[in-house]
């Protein structure tokens, strides 16, 4: 069996991880869409919450497993005898990063590859950061996330909001 994951924070997931998804799984018999727990940012959705969404946006796809992790992505990999990991790209300037972490994994544990898929030229500007920016400003996210993503950033800034005081 054929297995890849394709780790990242997901907060939130966005029209773009969805592109790469969609074509990842095509590549492999299992792809495992694993939230990063990465405890040095400061998210805006609980690990919890990443994971329902995921899983809620991603049930159409039989082939693609959600899971979180803990620790060296390229150890999460060979604990579940994934053959490669995928990094989605949106620009040139995500490149060099990226392969500095490809080669450091392939020094780790060299039976697992990376794989860079490029993300299509209309979601190449999306980031996570972008869309929560945009949203927390009551801008439209519509062509930036799935319907069900868009509905929560709403109810996440809405619980978020202090009333203003006077005086």
């Amino acid at each position: 069996m054929r297995i890849a994951i394709y780790p990242g924070s997901f907060d939130p997931i966005t029209n773009g991880h969805l592109d790469v998804i969609e074509r990842a799984a095509c590549l492999f018999d299992q792809l495992v869409v694993a939230v990063s727990r990465n405890t040095s940012k400061k998210p805006l959705f609980t690990v919890g919450e990443r994971l329902e969404m995921l899983r809620e946006v991603l049930q159409p796809y039989y082939n693609v497993v959600v899971d979180s992790f803990e620790g060296l992505t390229v150890n999460y990999a060979r604990s579940l005898g994934a053959q490669a990991i995928i990094r989605g790209l949106r620009a040139i300037s995500d490149f060099e990063n990226e392969f500095m972490m490809a080669l450091t994994n392939k020094k780790l544990v060299p039976s697992i590859d990376t794989l860079f898929l490029m993300t299509r030229a209309e979601y190449s500007f999306i980031s996570s950061s972008a869309v929560k920016e945009v949203a927390y400003f009551g801008g439209c996210v519509r062509d930036l996330v799935p319907p069900l993503v868009e509905q929560r950033l709403r109810e996440k800034f809405m619980s978020l909001q202090q009333p203003v005081r006077e005086g």
